[in-house]
């Protein structure tokens, strides 16, 4: 796995990519995409950086593992292929932005455009084995993401950071509270979605605090 990020990104990262528990994970990811199928296509492993450069970034949104299935995972969490049928975790996220902000629910469920707008779409393990969930955990994707949101909180001010359900919220729990903006509620999964998810309007607090902030505000 040659690590091909953006170069913001990769000139403040520096440090995690020389570190040992990163050659570790380099050599675990190749050898899996040479033995198994695994999600995203390797290309795609730091699409989320690429779209969404360090110094362009306002918006932070945390999942945990790429999808699993065939067609879906593009380094973007939460977000699948284009004319890949929307999982149900993104189509609840789709209605409560129409509950939140009376927008229409596009018929695709690729979420480029929301990282094109510097909304970071950030899993905290960017590779996985198909169809087996959680597979490329605890191998060291953690620690480099753990790192990816250190410094964000540290060396940027005013951002919004999205943390739904207590994976993600335990993530984000050293996130620079009086410097961002940190959003949590359950999960918008169709487990947890009923629980706190639906009406929790993160989308248009994000954007009052982020106009507030003399920002430009995204289009969901």
């Amino acid at each position: 796995m040659d690590v091909k990020i953006e170069k913001s990104w990769k000139s403040r990262l520096q440090a995690e990519f020389e570190a040992d528990y990163f050659k570790n994970l380099t050599v675990f990811v190749k050898s899996e995409y040479q033995k198994h199928k695994v999600f995203p296509p390797a290309k795609d492993i730091f699409s989320a950086f690429e779209l969404s450069p360090f110094d362009f970034t306002r918006v932070v949104i945390l999942g945990q593992d790429p999808y699993h299935g065939v067609g879906q995972a593009h380094g973007l969490c939460f977000s699948v292929q284009s004319g890949t049928r929307k999982p149900p975790s993104l189509q609840n996220i789709f209605k409560e932005i129409e509950d939140d902000l009376q927008i229409t629910p596009p018929a695709d469920g690729c979420l480029d455009r929301w990282a094109k707008q510097g909304v970071l779409l950030l899993n905290a393990t960017l590779t996985v084995r198909a169809h087996q969930a959680g597979s490329h955990q605890k191998k060291g994707w953690e620690e480099f993401t753990d790192a990816v949101i250190r410094e964000l909180s540290h060396q940027k001010e005013n951002l919004v950071f999205l943390l739904w359900g207590a994976y993600a919220q335990k993530k984000g729990e050293y996130i620079d509270r009086k410097k961002h903006l940190v959003l949590s509620s359950p999960h918008p999964s169709p487990f947890a979605a009923h629980k706190g998810f639906f009406g929790n309007k993160h989308f248009s607090q994000t954007n009052a605090y982020l106009k507030d902030k003399g920002l430009e505000e995204i289009n969901w």
